[in-house]
Formats: C-alpha cells, sequence, structure tokens
C-alpha cells in the first residue's frame, strides 16, 4: 500500500510541476527560445530533478518544448507553422460545432448561453478574453467527441504562446462576441451547416489577423 501512495504522490508532484511549468510558457514569462535545464527547475522547486524530468518531457509531448543541449528549450515557430495550426483548429472546431448542433444536450445549451451572456455583459478585456476561451472550451464539450477536444487543447496551447496584441484588442473582442451569437443560434436551431460555417468564418477571420500580425513582426 505505501509503494501506491508514493506513486500517488509522484504523480501529484509531477503534475504540479508541469502546470507550473506549462502555464510559465503560456503567460509568456518562458517566451520561446527560452532554455529550461531540469536542475535549475529542480533547485527553483526544491524538488528532486526526476518529476521535473517528467514534466519536460510531457510539455515535449504536447510540442511546447523541444530537447537542447542543456536541457529544453520553449519551442519557437516559424510562420508556416502557426498557419498549419490555426488550419487544424478550423478543421477541428468548425467538425465540433456541426456536432454539437445535433448533440448537444439541454446543459451544453445552457452553459454556451450563460458564458456568451456573460461576454456580452462583460466590460474589461481580460474577462471578456477569458470567456471567449470558455466558451470555446464549452462549444467543444457540446460536441461531445473527446479526440476533437484532447487535440484543440494541445493546439490552443501551441498557439497561445503567439498570442498577439491584435487578437486580443477590444474591437477584435466585440467581434468575436458577435460571432459567437451566430454560431450559437445555429446550434440551438440544429442548423448543421450554419454551425459549421460560422465557425469557420469566425476562426479563419482570426487566422488571418495572426498572419498579418506576424507579417509585420
Amino acid at each position: 500500500m505505501s509503494t501506491a501512495r508514493g506513486d500517488r504522490g509522484a504523480d501529484t508532484g509531477m503534475s504540479s510541476h508541469y502546470a507550473r511549468i506549462r502555464q510559465s510558457i503560456l503567460d509568456g514569462q518562458s517566451p520561446p527560445g527560452t532554455v529550461l535545464v531540469p536542475t535549475g527547475l529542480s533547485t527553483q522547486f526544491n524538488v528532486s530533478r526526476t518529476p521535473v524530468r517528467e514534466a519536460l518531457i510531457r510539455l515535449e509531448q504536447e510540442g511546447l518544448v523541444t530537447r537542447a543541449t542543456r536541457g529544453y528549450v520553449v519551442r519557437t515557430r516559424t510562420p508556416q507553422e502557426i498557419l498549419e495550426i490555426c488550419e487544424a483548429r478550423i478543421a477541428l472546431e468548425s467538425s465540433a460545432a456541426a456536432a454539437a448542433a445535433t448533440r448537444r444536450t439541454e446543459l451544453d445549451l445552457a452553459r454556451l448561453v450563460h458564458v456568451h451572456e456573460s461576454a456580452v455583459a462583460a466590460t474589461d478585456p481580460a474577462e471578456l478574453q477569458d470567456l471567449n476561451e470558455q466558451w470555446h472550451r464549452a462549444l467543444r464539450e457540446a460536441g461531445h467527441n473527446a479526440t476533437i477536444i484532447e487535440l484543440m487543447d494541445r493546439l490552443d496551447a501551441q498557439l497561445k504562446v503567439y498570442d498577439s496584441g491584435t487578437t486580443t484588442q477590444p474591437d477584435n473582442l466585440a467581434l468575436i462576441v458577435e460571432e459567437h451569437a451566430r454560431i450559437l443560434d445555429a446550434i440551438r436551431r440544429g442548423d448543421v451547416a450554419a454551425a459549421r460555417q460560422h465557425v469557420i468564418e469566425h476562426q479563419s477571420r482570426t487566422r488571418d489577423l495572426r498572419i498579418a500580425a506576424l507579417a509585420r513582426s
């Protein structure tokens, strides 16, 4: 029994360190190109190197870091790679929306409506950005396809590292709320084609903003 408890403790420790390192990448505290040295991180977290290495391996599997001479480095992506991530997100999320139009439950719909109405009432850009992410998670869950949800979570993380100021500007966030309203209406009506098309238009516009920002950088 003691071995099982020890394993659970190790798993919990690895998950905690994984979450801390992952969040530092997504928040921009460890931007692309940052070297992550297991010995340094283990000292910072006051733990052995084993759980830190396991956390970094997990992040490598997610495409957030790559192996380097001294340890790992936060992955730097080319504009072409970012475009490919955007295209994959369009394909997957439009499929999720189409599925949501037929598979959503009343609880799924209530969640979508609640988050959307909260976004309509929100005035703080940071809160609006958070609600935007919540709404997309609710949309995918309404499609009831675990594989799409898992893949989208990974792609979201890979793209968040490259969030530009353009996509989080108040004008764009206001447009997002309007686009979500059209998607929500299609899902409520069970219109598969409209739900898919509205998501394609929504994500394509965001993709174009990201690519334009990259071109200017």
